[in-house]
């Protein structure tokens, strides 16, 4: 999915320092997102304060409602997307010439490198939708790399007691999804049945983020209702989590990301001229090629602001 606000934050991130663990919360925000007409979008990456958590550096929750989602084409760099659907069938297209429906426990993987772009309508009529989309910063010697996508229909899960835990990148207690990720991380679907104490395994190099997507959570000893982001920080080995009614959440990690980064709508970048160059590429060239089955309808780049971008550090603790 795109970032389709017409005024897109500039968003410039530099590795963070390895605080150790830590119990944070970062709320989310409501981004208006222009051609989805009347849909409600929850940011919760990229935060000012925590741009990224190990690679992931963009997640969205877009519903629960019932929308017709119409995303145009759009163009990608520097990044991975992944979709993650909770409820709702979403057809995705690209300039790669992949046309595949996408269903909830099903993952789509979109690898942009040096360029792609990309279309995700909903399916039946304003269907109720409830996803996940989330990015994955590249690293610098695969951020120019090919485009590729993959769909998984199946994914592996790890399961202890009330706990079910459908690995989507990356790995959780040795338990390793097949997406096709560049750095080392993880990301996984909770779900804990009423009655569940137990502990999920993490590792220690590790930064960790988990966000409830219904019930509620007891997580290292501290209540978590759905809305804001935990951040956990590093040095953990495990963390306890506990419902004493049915939830769902979503854990995502990885080791902090070590490159300064620039994100402004939806490019990944290393400085304001590779930013500069894919919106240029996308207004006035061929670099991310053409979806079919659209015509000429596409999503414009907005202006560039007038300034230049540069990198910027967490807020400290």
């Amino acid at each position: 999915m795109s970032d389709l606000d017409a005024h897109p934050a500039i968003t410039e991130a530099r590795p963070a320092a390895g605080e150790g663990a830590v119990l944070e919360l970062y709320e989310s925000r409501q981004v208006p997102l222009g051609g989805v007409r009347g849909m409600r979008v929850d940011r919760l990456l990229p935060h000012r304060s925590l741009p990224t958590v190990g690679a992931w550096c963009f997640l969205d929750r877009f519903g629960p409602q019932r929308t017709d989602m119409r995303v145009l084409p759009h163009p990608h760099t520097g990044l991975q997307t992944v979709t993650w659907p909770l409820r709702g069938r979403i057809r995705h297209r690209d300039s790669l010439g992949n046309d595949v429906l996408l269903r909830p426990g099903q993952l789509n993987l979109m690898t942009a490198g040096h360029g792609v772009s990309h279309s995700e309508f909903s399916v039946g009529e304003a269907p109720l939708l409830d996803a996940l989309q989330l990015w994955l910063a590249l690293p610098a010697d695969r951020a120019a790399g090919e485009a590729g996508f993959e769909q998984h229909v199946e994914l592996p899960v790890y399961e202890d007691g009330g706990l079910r835990a459908t690995v989507f990148a990356g790995g959780i207690g040795g338990t390793v999804s097949p997406a096709t990720v560049y750095t080392p991380l993880a990301g996984a679907d909770l779900e804990l049945a009423a009655g569940t104490a137990t502990s999920v395994p993490l590792r220690r190099d590790f930064e960790y983020g988990l966000l409830v997507l219904s019930g509620e959570l007891e997580v290292a000893g501290s209540r978590l209702a759905a809305g804001p982001l935990l951040y956990l920080g590093t040095g953990r080995d495990e963390v306890a989590v506990s419902a004493a009614a049915e939830a769902r959440a979503v854990l995502l990690g990885g080791e902090p990301f070590p490159d300064d980064l620039v994100m402004w709508w939806n490019f990944v970048g290393r400085d304001h001229e590779e930013i500069a160059a894919a919106r240029a590429g996308w207004e006035d060239g061929d670099r991310f090629g053409t979806v079919p089955g659209h015509g000429g309808e596409r999503i414009p780049a907005p202006a560039l602001p007038g300034v230049r971008l540069r990198p910027r550090s967490r807020r400290s603790r």
